[in-house]
């Protein structure tokens, strides 16, 4: 074979091995779904997205009895009512078995936000929906609070996984999330104010704290989410698997 040849050959090499990486990902990628999807909390998802729903509807229930105001702050409540709900999306029972997978941790929990990105989609489109237009705050503005929650949920979660034993730590990232949420209003002063009303001076302030809250986050998120260095050295130890 003449070196020209050889150097024709390698791209072909590279592109071929390439090829066979995506498709041994996508593999794993789609045997993963379904066990993961039947490990899913769909009982906490529900209960937290129908108590949103609820809360949501109450201005078109019982209508004249509710302002703009207090329909903007019946939205951060539903948006509330579903993170809570979220917070039990990383819980693993099995914990102390599937820290040894050959399946990053990562990836399980990407995978099981990603099962129910969709659905958090149609379910905040929904809450929106059930609120009279003449009452409903603006939307890009009140969503991006929604998200920043959502995802502030998220973080905890995996936070709590990673500083923690406890496979299953929905109850206290949930009642942690729903003190937070109660105390910062109060707590927090008014230079420095989450919660503005539309229209107002500090409206635009507001959600640029906002951005830096979905941001911080999505950092402590992705920061959380690989097992411990340490806990993957000794987990044998304390595994009840000895794995």
């Amino acid at each position: 074979m003449t070196p020209r040849t050889e150097r024709e050959t390698e791209p072909q090499t590279t592109n071929s091995v390439t090829a066979e990486a995506r498709t041994r990902g996508f593999a794993v990628w789609r045997a993963l779904v379904a066990p993961v999807r039947r490990t899913l909390p769909w009982g906490m998802l529900g209960a937290g997205g129908a108590a949103g729903l609820l809360l949501a509807a109450l201005p078109r229930l019982f209508e004249g009895g509710f302002n703009a105001w207090l329909t903007l702050n019946l939205l951060r409540a539903a948006a509330l009512a579903f993170a809570m709900g979220l917070a039990f999306l990383l819980d693993d029972p099995a914990r102390d078995t599937t820290a040894a997978v050959p399946t990053p941790r990562p990836v399980r929990q990407t995978l099981r936000a990603a099962l129910v990105a969709p659905l958090a989609a149609l379910w905040w489109t929904a809450a929106l929906l059930l609120v009279p237009a003449e009452l409903r705050p603006p939307v890009g503005g009140i969503t991006l609070e929604a998200a920043a929650t959502l995802t502030l949920a998220l973080a905890a979660a995996a936070a709590a996984l990673r500083f923690g034993r406890q496979p299953r730590p929905g109850i206290p990232v949930a009642a942690g999330l729903l003190f937070t949420a109660t105390l910062a209003p109060l707590l927090l002063p008014n230079r420095w104010t989450l919660f503005a009303i539309p229209k107002a001076a500090n409206w635009q302030a507001a959600h640029d704290r906002w951005s830096a809250v979905l941001v911080a986050a999505v950092v402590v998120w992705a920061a959380c989410g690989p097992e411990p260095l340490r806990r993957r050295r000794f987990g044998r130890f304390f595994s009840p698997s000895g794995a």
